[in-house]
């Protein structure tokens, strides 16, 4: 579970939307045939549709979501060990559940551990006791342990589209203002209308958030317009204006 400090707490919203992974022990209620096991679960890859659990977080309405990889890692008896990588709001759970069903059995959920929101990973995971020894070592001057725990606001991104702008456009994003064409200086090939992209400068720096107004292509051809709405904005004002004074 990522933790985000400070102004980084509203990147939240690039992560809750995104893919996550776990690796789960399911149990089945009955003696299955391992390769029936095995075939079931990958055909039971793609788009699915799920209905949340009773006890959950989102009301209860049948939704498609998509499981984008299942690598079973170990069959023992009714138990099964698997890795699944799947879309924001899948809940593992019901898959457990309905995966029983497919099976004409029951099976349920018996142990559930994430190992990837975005872009973190289960080598990103640290506990307390890591913390506390960082801080240790980071009063006694060496920063080196705390630095690989707390990591700058630009990881948080990794797995956006992104879109770097011109120095010239940096203060006037930093304002709230939507950024325009004229102020891009490349982008990635992947990005479609309405995605959310992550504004940089050239130098990496994470600017803000925002919503495509076009596709790449569009954004490379066109000259005129909004290029990407602003929706949340990180850097703080005035420091690029201040540059370009310089300048």
């Amino acid at each position: 579970m990522p933790v985000a400090l400070g102004k980084a707490t509203r990147i939240a919203q690039a992560l809750l939307k995104s893919g996550k992974e776990y690796v789960c022990i399911m149990h089945l209620h009955s003696d299955i045939d391992e390769e029936k096991i095995r075939k079931a679960m990958q055909e039971y890859i793609g788009k699915i549709q799920q209905m949340p659990p009773i006890k959950s977080a989102v009301k209860r309405q049948l939704r498609t979501r998509e499981i984008y990889y299942i690598d079973i890692l170990e069959i023992k008896g009714k138990d099964v060990l698997f890795k699944i990588g799947c879309q924001a709001g899948t809940y593992i759970r019901k898959y457990c559940h309905d995966f029983g069903k497919r099976l004409n059995t029951d099976a349920h959920m018996q142990e559930l551990i994430r190992t990837k929101a975005g872009p973190f990973t289960d080598k990103e995971m640290y506990s307390l006791h890591d913390l506390q020894d960082a801080y240790v070592f980071y009063k006694e001057g060496d920063d080196k342990e705390l630095r690989k725990i707390i990591k700058p606001i630009e990881f948080a991104v990794q797995h956006l589209p992104k879109i770097w702008v011109f120095d010239s456009a940096v203060d006037s994003l930093c304002h709230g203002s939507s950024l325009y064409f004229g102020g891009i200086s490349k982008l990635n090939s992947d990005i479609e209308k309405e995605d959310l992209v992550a504004v940089l400068t050239l130098k990496n720096e994470l600017v803000g958030l925002g919503y495509s107004e076009a596709t790449s292509k569009e954004l490379l051809e066109q000259e005129k317009g909004i290029a990407v709405k602003t929706s949340k904005v990180f850097m703080d004002i005035n420091i690029y204006q201040k540059l370009t004074n310089k300048i």
